[in-house]
């Protein structure tokens, strides 16, 4: 949620790979099952080598953490256990061993950070009858927030929220982010059937988004970068562009599961 405006070549390049971003992700979305679980697989390993790159941890244990997160994603195929308490345990389990072999409490929990959004993920989209609308919706979200808070910030700008941590980012950003999301809801809501009490708690949505940006944020910041990484042009790494997912996820899947199925 940003209002500094980036050179015009910069943004270009932005948006292009912003549109095959979002072409891949709508493909492997619709197609669901295998597809979508390993889009989500590879998306979860990056991110979690950009983590780590960000702690400064040593190769030997960066290599440790993939490997342990592994696990519970090859479980999380639709060829194996699927989003289930096996793959959950397994999740926790790895994240505990990791956190002993590498002395890092950081490193596993960094499992856990990776794989509950990719848990969380992968159980909306296995839904059998609305699996397809929730992991939309969800994704669909942290665009939406990002494009309103985008323009509400360059419009409007004022007060930063956290500006030690983000300087761009601003309450009106935050608030147009928050509008945007309840519009495309309330959209979803009228056309394809999305759940009311969904509609009323995408705000919600956005202000985790929003927590898991400034988190990423802090984190490079403490790590003297940037970006996570360097894999997207124009955007950084794929936890630049996943961070309001990161922490937004978990919760629109826990949402579906306490409400109304319908």
């Amino acid at each position: 949620m940003t209002t500094q405006v980036p050179p015009k070549s910069e943004l270009l390049q932005r948006v292009a790979v912003g549109v095959i971003l979002v072409i891949v992700a709508g493909v492997e979305l619709w197609l669901g099952g295998f597809a979508f679980w390993v889009l989500v697989t590879v998306a979860g390993l990056i991110m979690l080598s950009e983590f780590a790159g960000l702690l400064k941890t040593n190769e030997w244990n960066r290599k440790l953490a993939l490997l342990a997160l592994c696990i519970p994603l090859g479980l999380l195929s639709p060829l194996a256990a699927g989003a289930g308490f096996f793959a959950a345990g397994a999740l926790v389990g790895m994240a505990i061993a990791v956190q002993i072999v590498s002395r890092d409490w950081r490193l596993g929990a960094g499992l856990l950070y990776v794989g509950i959004p990719t848990f969380a993920l992968i159980w909306l989209r296995g839904r059998p009858d609305d699996g397809l609308l929730l992991a939309f919706w969800a994704l669909s979200l942290v665009w939406a927030t990002d494009i309103g808070a985008y323009f509400a910030g360059r419009a409007i700008g004022g007060a930063k929220i956290a500006p030690s941590i983000s300087p761009n980012k601003t309450w009106a950003g935050l608030g147009g982010g928050m509008i945007a999301a309840l519009l495309l809801s309330a959209a979803l809501h009228k056309f394809v059937g999305l759940p009311e009490t969904l509609v009323i708690l995408s705000p919600l949505l956005t202000i985790f988004a929003q927590a898991g940006d400034f988190f990423e944020s802090w984190m490079k910041r403490r790590a003297g970068v940037k970006d996570s990484g360097t894999l997207l042009p124009g955007h950084g790494g794929v936890l630049d562009r996943l961070d309001g997912l990161v922490t937004s996820a978990p919760i629109a899947a826990l949402l579906v599961a306490v409400g109304p199925a319908t």
